[in-house]
This record gives C-alpha cells, structure tokens and sequence, in this order.
C-alpha cells in the first residue's frame, strides 16, 4: 500500500461566504480591517462576532453608526442529526438586522438560511453557506461588493393572459370591464 492510500480521508470544511456592501465604502472606508484576501478559520465554539469594538468583535466594521457589536454567528450541530448550522443573533439595542425580510429585534436570533441577504442600517451582505463535514471549525471567506447587492427592480407586473390573447388593459384603459361569457349561450 503506498501512502497516498493510507493516508486520512480529508474532510470538507462549511465556509461562510459574505460579500460586504455599503454605498459610502469608497469614501468611508468601513470595511478596511476585514480580510478580503483569504479563508479564516473560526472554532466550533467561538461566536463570530460583527461591530465596531475590535476589543469584542473579530470582524470590525469602522462606522461610528454601526453598533459595538452589530450581530453574531454560531455554528452548531442540530439535535439528532448529523446536520450543521449557523446561528445568527442580533446583538444591536439599536438597529434592527434583516435576514431576508425577517426582523430580528435585540437578542433575537434565528437559523442562516443557506443563501439570504443581511441588512442593517445602509449595509447588505449577501451569506452563502457552502456546507462541510467539519466539527471542529467552520471558515469564512469575505468579499466586496462594487454595487447594490439588493437593488429596487421595477418589475412589469405579472397578468394572466387570457387565452384568446387579448390583455384586460386593454378594455380597462377603454374605460370597459370584460365580461365572461358561457360559451354554450347564444
């Protein structure tokens, strides 16, 4: 047997993906103590932790609006199942986090979904959890955004088209309501 076949099967690693976005980073600077360059490691049984105090907080985002600590991050392993999580929790008195449109109040906390969008206050931070088999660590890997992560679309709205394709706009810009007919009457 050579030592390639010996060797440990190498375990996969859950990695946290967030890209940062504020629309005054050019100017601000906000984000400069974060590492954009490479994976981090973090224990299983540390709290990833997101703010302003670097004395508290391993990610610092240097932004006098931004609480001392803005939110955290747990990993953790779901009850009776080989499943793994993150946690986050809102650690803010102050500013209400958004994940997803869901608001978390002060020490409110709920599970990451795999993919969602963070916002408090002007920032967005699009989260994509690539799961992993690792109990020992979980990694984040940050990056930046140069637009908008969450962008107002104006989306044409979504009508039924009729079947005998002729759109009820139509009539109602005619200052007419269709009508529905059987078509078993004469």
């Amino acid at each position: 047997m050579s030592s390639f076949e010996e060797a440990e099967t190498e375990e996969t690693v859950t990695c946290l993906h967030m890209t940062f976005y504020h629309p005054c980073q050019e100017e601000k600077m906000m984000f400069r103590c974060l590492n954009f360059c490479k994976r981090e490691r973090v224990r299983a049984d540390e709290m990833a932790k997101f703010g302003r105090d670097s004395n508290i907080c391993r990610y610092n985002l240097m932004d006098t609006r931004v609480s001392r600590i803005q939110f955290s991050l747990q990993f953790y392993r779901k009850l009776n199942s080989s499943e793994y999580c993150l946690e986050i929790k809102n650690l803010s008195k102050r500013t209400k986090l958004t994940v997803n449109q869901t608001e978390l109040g002060y020490l409110n906390k709920m599970d990451l979904p795999w993919k969602c969008i963070i916002c408090f206050g002007e920032y967005q931070i699009l989260a994509e959890i690539q799961e992993g088999e690792s109990v020992d660590y979980f990694e984040t890997h940050l990056h930046l955004a140069e637009a908008p992560i969450l962008q107002e679309r104006c989306l044409p709205s979504l009508q039924p088209i009729p079947e005998d394709g002729i759109s009820t706009s139509i009539f109602l810009s005619q200052g007419k309501i269709p009508t529905e007919i059987d078509e078993n009457e004469p």
